[in-house]
């Protein structure tokens, strides 16, 4: 079975009625799980960088309170889509333990971070991370320290970049047969996540927005309902193929 996971992220731009609207449709569209970013943008943001400048207002705005945070886990289980988060400080592991999260998302930025792996591995939850940021120079992420959640953990082939150019990607046929068990996909439209399912990826994690020409950071490399609707139909599709 392959898991598509509808990256709503901070797409919502703060708008809780966006957000919810933003689940249901995902939900409508096939898609298996609603993803969100629990952080403090000033813990984790490089606040010179000129595109944070530019959005900060739109990125400060969707910084989650813990309400919304037990707001959004109840909206998805109405709508039966999985809720599901990057977190990126282990303040906020507390937070998605006490409503009952049920797996983890180690973002590519997050792979290095000491304190967070410990505090994920000790909620001996499941595991996914994205693998953008490794490098050979700083070696395996530090969760690796921890057999027991470095076995839980699913990897994802990630392009830290927004958007990626599909020549910047780098898939063979046993790419999603071994190393990756999914892709984090920041290209421009499906092509890509197609071609991820068809070598055998069993997650696709996708940037979903309900308009591009809304404001945030994030918009351009989303998808809109559409292609969300066809990305699921083509999940549904090669499912059967293979």
């Amino acid at each position: 079975m392959i898991t598509i996971i509808a990256e709503i992220g901070i797409n919502h731009n703060g708008d809780m009625s966006l957000a919810a609207e933003m689940v249901h449709t995902a939900k409508k569209c096939g898609a298996d799980v609603a993803k969100f970013q629990i952080y403090v943008p000033e813990r984790v943001l490089d606040l010179e960088r000129p595109n944070i400048k530019k959005h900060w207002d739109t990125i400060k705005a969707a910084e989650l309170t813990f309400k919304q945070v037990c707001d959004l886990k109840c909206l998805c289980a109405v709508e039966g889509i999985e809720f599901f988060a990057s977190v990126f400080h282990p303040d906020r592991v507390e937070w998605t333990e006490k409503i009952g999260m049920k797996r983890y998302k180690i973002a590519s930025r997050s792979i290095y971070d000491k304190v967070l792996a410990k505090a994920i591995a000790a909620t001996g939850k499941p595991i996914i991370m994205s693998w953008g940021w490794h490098t050979l120079e700083k070696g395996y992420p530090v969760l690796s320290d921890y057999p027991a959640a470095w076995r839980r953990t699913k990897r994802l082939y990630c392009v830290s970049k927004y958007p990626t150019l599909l020549e910047e990607l780098d898939f063979h046929e046993n790419t999603f047969r071994g190393r990756y068990s999914g892709f984090s996909d920041h290209t421009i439209g499906i092509t890509a996540s197609v071609v991820a399912m068809s070598l055998g990826a069993t997650i696709i994690e996708k940037h979903f927005t309900l308009s591009r020409d809304l404001p945030g950071c994030d918009q351009s490399c989303s998808i809109e309902p559409a292609e969300l609707q066809q990305l699921c139909n083509m999940r549904d599709e090669i499912e059967i193929i293979l």
